[in-house]
């Protein structure tokens, strides 16, 4: 059996490739709960979503436990390079991390990112010392612009954030994978365990996903689904699947030595 090493992004490592989310979820009781199936070691939070200043009040970081669970600070609803550089900033100043997933969002229907800013985003922040996660489109060339400004890893969307759509696009995904030296992790887009199998089997190094699992009927159950889906999905692609054969059949049982 070929044993898998850890995902390693920048000088961060972690023995699960699957990043979880923590919005939308009907309590924190339940959050932790579907932390815990999930068994993720690495949380994305928003930094918006966090209360930094009044101490007295209840925080979202008080139900994660920061010895269990690398926390990574996400850029979420920033529309300007000022604004996502602004946050990621006030994340790592208040002691969340250096390491920053990425959001430049262009269009509030769509959540669709603002690539041009985002590439800038990148590079500014890799500057300050920052390791970057930016979330990206599927698009190769503003990955491989991603990549030259430094970011850590890449993470194109699978579909619309929230959409449940599954992985809409596999070739591009697999271009990526197949062009970029840096991780590729595919973000958004996650519905069911069968999208996260899809995206590992393709040779993605992890997925990051939160409504699939929150809004699940039950979303503990589905974060061991999810997990598992995730673990096979990597094997699979590890084994190597064999060739697809669209005009040719060949029998699974040898012909030849036949009983007469």
């Amino acid at each position: 059996m070929n044993k898998d090493g850890n995902l390693k992004i920048g000088k961060y490592e972690f023995k699960s490739r699957m990043f979880v989310g923590t919005g939308k979820y009907a309590t924190f009781k339940q959050m932790t709960q579907a932390l815990e199936a999930s068994e993720t070691d690495c949380v994305t939070v928003a930094v918006r979503r966090v209360n930094l200043t009044d101490k007295s009040k209840e925080s979202l970081l008080d139900h994660i436990d920061r010895k269990k669970y690398q926390i990574l600070p996400n850029t979420a609803a920033c529309f300007t390079t000022e604004e996502a550089i602004r946050t990621a900033r006030l994340g790592r100043e208040v002691g969340l991390s250096d390491m920053v997933k990425l959001e430049v969002i262009g269009d509030q229907k769509t959540l669709y990112p603002d690539l041009s800013a985002l590439i800038e985003a990148t590079k500014i922040l890799v500057k300050e010392g920052f390791t970057v996660l930016p979330y990206t489109s599927d698009d190769l060339i503003t990955a491989l612009r991603l990549e030259d400004a430094g970011a850590a890893c890449v993470m194109p969307l699978g579909a619309p954030i929230g959409s449940g759509l599954g992985i809409m696009n596999p070739h591009n995904i697999q271009v990526l994978i197949d062009r970029l030296k840096v991780p590729i992790i595919v973000d958004a887009g996650v519905g069911t365990a069968s999208d996260i199998a899809v995206a590992m089997e393709l040779g993605a190094d992890g997925v990051l996903l939160n409504t699939g699992i929150a809004l699940a009927k039950e979303p503990v159950q589905m974060a061991r689904a999810m997990k598992m889906a995730c673990d096979a999905g990597r094997l699979a692609y590890l084994s190597g699947r064999i060739p697809k054969k669209y005009f040719e059949a060949s029998p699974s049982s040898p012909t030849e030595g036949k009983i007469k």
